[in-house]
C-alpha cells in the first residue's frame, strides 16, 4: 500500500506540474519540507494551490537548476586518462603507488558516474527523465553512491597514510609500502564502505524525487524525526568527510615537520663537509613534497566543506534548529565542489611526477600519430 501511495502521488503531481509548463518557462518548485517527507504525509490539495498560485517570474525561482557545468565533465575525463596512464606502469612509480592511484582514480570516476550521470543529468532535465519516478531503485542508487563516495575519500587517505610511513617509518615502509598491503588496505576500505552505507537502504524509499538536495530520494515515513536515524546519518557525515579532514591533515603535519628536521640535519651536515652552500637537489625534492602535502590538505578540505556545512545545516533545519537560512546557491556551489574534488586529488599526485607527465605526452599524441600514419603514403 505505501508503495502504491507513492506512485500515484508520483502521478497526480506530475499531471498538476505538467498543466504549469506550458504556460511557464521556467519549471515550478517545492520546498524542502514537501520533498523531505513521505509522500502519503504530504497535504496534495494544498502543494497543487500552492503550485497554480506561484508566479512564472524566473527572479521568484530558486537557481536550483543548472546545466552540468563543464568541470565536471573535464572531471570525467581527466580521470580516464589518469587510469589509462597509470596502467601502462611506465610511469617510473612503484606498483604500491601505482595501485593506490588507480584507485583513487577508479573511486572518483565511479563518483562522477552515480553522481553526475545518474543523478544531477536527470534533475536538470527532469521532463525527459520524469519516468524515473515509477522506477523504485533510488534507495540502491544511494547505497552505491555513498559508498562510492566513501571510497574516493578513504582511498585518499590510506595514499596519504603510505606515504607517511614511507617517509617517516622507514623500518616499517619495506613491510608496509607493498602492493600486496596495498591491495588488502584497499579491499578493506571498500567492503568496510558498502556495509557503512547499507542504511541507506533502510532509510530512504526506492522512489526518485527528481530535485537537487543532499537526499534525492524521499525518505520514508518518521525518518525525518527519529532520534535513531538522526543519529545513524550524524555519525555517517562524521566518518565522511570529518574525520578524514583531520586525519589527512594530522597525517601531512607530522610529515612535513619529519622532513623538516631532517633538512636541518642535512643543511649541518653538508655545511661541516664543505664550507661552500651548493645546490641540493635533495632539499629541493622535500621542498616541493612539502609543498604538494599543503595543497593536497588545503584542496580536499576546502571542495569538501562547503557540501559538509550545508549537509549538516539541511538536517537540522528539518529539526526545527532554523536559525539561518542558506540560499539554493550555497547547494549548487557545494554540489560543484564535492565534484570538482574527484578529479583533483589524482591530478595532483600524478601529474607532479615527471614520469606520469611523459607517458600522458604520449598517450595524448597517440591518435594523432596514427591518423598520420593512415593517411601517410
Amino acid at each position: 500500500m505505501e508503495l502504491y501511495d507513492t506512485l500515484a502521488f508520483a502521478a497526480s503531481l506530475g499531471e498538476v506540474v505538467s498543466s504549469e509548463v506550458n504556460s511557464c518557462s521556467t519549471r515550478m518548485w517545492m520546498s524542502h519540507d514537501d520533498l523531505l517527507v513521505e509522500p502519503k504525509a504530504i497535504n496534495r490539495q494544498a502543494l497543487g494551490q500552492r503550485i497554480h498560485s506561484e508566479e512564472c517570474s524566473s527572479s521568484q525561482l530558486p537557481n536550483a537548476h543548472t546545466k552540468p557545468r563543464s568541470e565536471q565533465y573535464i572531471t570525467n575525463l581527466l580521470n580516464i586518462i589518469t587510469i589509462v596512464t597509470l596502467v601502462s606502469r611506465n610511469c617510473g612509480l612503484s606498483k604500491c603507488v601505482t595501485r593506490y592511484l588507480v584507485a583513487m582514480s577508479v573511486g572518483d570516476l565511479l563518483v562522477i558516474i552515480l553522481d553526475l550521470i545518474f543523478r544531477h543529468i536527470p534533475i536538470v532535465y527532469w521532463q525527459q527523465f520524469f519516468f524515473l519516478r515509477s522506477v523504485p531503485l533510488c534507495n540502491i542508487h544511494a547505497v552505491l553512491l555513498y559508498a562510492a563516495t566513501d571510497c574516493s575519500v578513504w582511498f585518499t587517505v590510506t595514499f596519504t597514510f603510505d606515504r607517511f610511513v614511507a617517509i617517516c617509518c622507514p623500518k616499517l615502509k619495506s613491510k608496509y609500502c607493498t602492493e600486496k598491503s596495498a591491495a588488502v588496505v584497499l579491499g578493506t576500505v571498500t567492503a568496510l564502505s558498502c556495509l557503512k552505507n547499507i542504511f541507506w537502504y533502510f532509510m530512504l524509499s526506492n522512489v526518485y524525487w527528481l530535485e537537487n538536495a543532499p537526499w534525492f530520494c524521499v525518505a520514508k515515513e518518521g525518518v525525518m524525526q527519529s532520534p535513531v536515524w538522526v543519529t545513524i546519518e550524524f555519525l555517517h557525515r562524521i566518518l565522511t568527510p570529518i574525520v578524514p579532514f583531520f586525519l589527512i591533515l594530522l597525517l601531512n603535519v607530522v610529515t612535513v615537520r619529519h622532513i623538516l628536521v631532517s633538512n636541518k640535519a642535512r643543511r649541518r651536515l653538508r655545511a661541516h663537509s664543505s664550507g661552500e652552500n651548493p645546490r641540493d637537489p635533495e632539499m629541493e625534492s622535500r621542498r616541493k613534497s612539502i609543498i604538494l602535502l599543503f595543497v593536497i590538505s588545503a584542496n580536499f578540505i576546502l571542495l569538501w566543506l562547503t557540501l559538509m556545512v550545508y549537509s549538516m545545516w539541511s538536517r537540522m533545519y528539518y529539526l526545527d534548529f532554523q536559525s539561518i537560512w542558506l540560499d539554493y546557491f550555497v547547494m549548487e556551489l557545494a554540489f560543484m565542489l564535492q565534484l570538482l574534488s574527484c578529479c583533483t586529488n589524482t591530478a595532483i599526485y600524478a601529474v607532479t611526477q615527471t614520469h606520469f607527465r611523459q607517458q600522458l605526452k604520449k598517450l595524448l599524441k597517440y591518435p594523432l600519430t596514427a591518423i598520420l600514419q593512415l593517411i601517410s603514403p
